[in-house]
C-alpha cells in the first residue's frame, strides 16, 4: 500500500477530513470551494427533488454522500462504498441518515448487479485507487439506463509542467490523468452528453447512459 492509500485509511485522518484536509486542499488545487463542489454534484447527477437510487464511490467520511441524500424525495437512497474503516466509521457515526447507507467494499469489483443505480459518483479518489480504469468501467456497470455519472479527479496537462508534476505525484502514490483518459473511456462505453470542465489541477467529467 503506497503512501497516499495509507493516509487514507489512517483513523486520525477520518477525524479531520471533511472539516479540514479535504476543504484546504481542493481549493489549492480548484480553487473551489466545496459548498461549490457539493451543488454541482447535485446538478450534475439531476437527483434534486427524485427518488434516486445513487451510488457515492470512495464515499470517506459521507459529508458528500449525506449531502446528495438530502436532496432526495420517496424512495431516493444514497449508497456510499469505501474501503477504508476509519472512514466509513466516521460515515456511520456523522452521516447517517433515513435515506443514505454505507458499506464496505473494493471499487474495482463493485458488489452490485448491472444497472443498479440511476446515479453515480466519484469525488475526489479515483488518483487514489489502484486500478482506476477499472473503477470506472464498475461504476459505468453498474449505472442504469438513462442514469447519470460524475467524477472529479485529478489532471495535467499535456506539457513539460505536466510531466514533472506527474512524476512528483507518483512518489507518493497519487496519479495525474490528461484531458482525454476519461471522456474517451465514457464515449468508448457508449455515454453520451459528455462534459469536461477543468479547475487547475483538477477535472469534471459527467455523462449519461443512453435509456
Amino acid at each position: 500500500m503506497n503512501l497516499a492509500r495509507k493516509t487514507m485509511n489512517a483513523p486520525a485522518l477520518a477525524a479531520v477530513y471533511e472539516h479540514a484536509w479535504r476543504p484546504a486542499l481542493f481549493y489549492l488545487a480548484s480553487g473551489r470551494t466545496t459548498g461549490s463542489d457539493r451543488r454541482d454534484a447535485v446538478r450534475a447527477l439531476r437527483i434534486e427533488g427524485t427518488g434516486q437510487r445513487v451510488l457515492d464511490l470512495a464515499c470517506g467520511p459521507g459529508n458528500f454522500t449525506h449531502y446528495l441524500s438530502e436532496h432526495l424525495t420517496g424512495d431516493g437512497y444514497v449508497t456510499g462504498l469505501d474501503y477504508s474503516e476509519p472512514m466509513l466509521a466516521k460515515a456511520a457515526a456523522d452521516n447517517a441518515g433515513q435515506r443514505v447507507g454505507y458499506v464496505r467494499g473494493d471499487a474495482r469489483t463493485l458488489p452490485f448487479a448491472d444497472g443498479t443505480f440511476d446515479a453515480v459518483c466519484c469525488f475526489g479518489a479515483l488518483y487514489l485507487i489502484p486500478d482506476p480504469i477499472a473503477a470506472t468501467r464498475e461504476m459505468i456497470r453498474v449505472l442504469a439506463p438513462g442514469g447519470r455519472i460524475a467524477i472529479t479527479t485529478s489532471f495535467r496537462e499535456d506539457n513539460l509542467f505536466g510531466t514533472a508534476t506527474t512524476v512528483a505525484a507518483s512518489l507518493s502514490g497519487l496519479r495525474l490523468f490528461d484531458r482525454d483518459t476519461f471522456p474517451d473511456l465514457f464515449a468508448a462505453a457508449g455515454l453520451t452528453e459528455i462534459d469536461q470542465r477543468v479547475h487547475r489541477f483538477m477535472q469534471y467529467v459527467d455523462a449519461s447512459k443512453p435509456a
